[in-house]
């Protein structure tokens, strides 16, 4: 199967399910689940300082039109019925032609359960079936070992640089990124 974009929703197994947000349907249910969970992003994830029911609307709002454009594809992670955080699949201008980045966050009561991998895992395996797609990648704060499991146990191999200096930087962030890599 190749695909133009990935699938706007991915069953991973019996309990986790991958969807393209609705905006308006999802909004409470995800305003919710950030605001239980912002002292644990908040060492990592720097929007966590701004967010807001504002900026959560105004990012929902988006999903649809950064789909459409091929820049980013937005999933709601769907535990048992229940969303449990957000992952995605971004192109950055900056990014490598052909690489597609994964990123996730949880809330804290669906971590430790293999959850964020299996996200990833589906993640990659949309992503490989895009035919402009060579290589996926994931990046996170050297500090953040928790994000860093994830690429580990999928088998992506990690190098180290510098983050961009101007960049918004959460408070536990060292300066240096962990730079995942998957090739087809």
């Amino acid at each position: 199967m190749t695909l133009t974009q990935p699938r706007p929703l991915l069953d991973v197994d019996a309990e986790l399910t991958l969807r393209a947000f609705d905006a308006e349907a999802d909004l409470a249910e995800f305003f919710q689940v950030i605001e239980e969970s912002l002292d644990h992003l908040r060492p990592w994830m720097p929007w966590v300082q701004e967010h807001s029911l504002a900026r959560a609307t105004a990012f929902l709002d988006s999903r649809v039109e950064r789909w459409a454009s091929g820049w980013e594809f937005t999933y709601a992670v769907v535990l048992d019925g229940a969303i449990v955080g957000s992952c995605g699949l971004h192109r950055y201008e900056d990014t490598e032609a052909g690489t597609l980045e994964i990123g996730y966050w949880l809330h804290p009561s669906a971590t430790g359960r293999g959850v964020a991998t299996r996200a990833a895992r589906a993640l990659t395996d949309e992503a490989f079936l895009l035919p402009d797609v060579d290589c996926v990648e994931i990046v996170h704060d050297a500090a953040n070992h928790a994000s860093g499991a994830v690429p580990a146990r999928l088998g992506f191999t990690d190098t180290l640089r510098p983050s961009d200096p101007t960049a918004p930087r959460a408070p536990a962030e060292t300066g240096e990124d962990r730079v995942w890599r998957l090739s087809r």
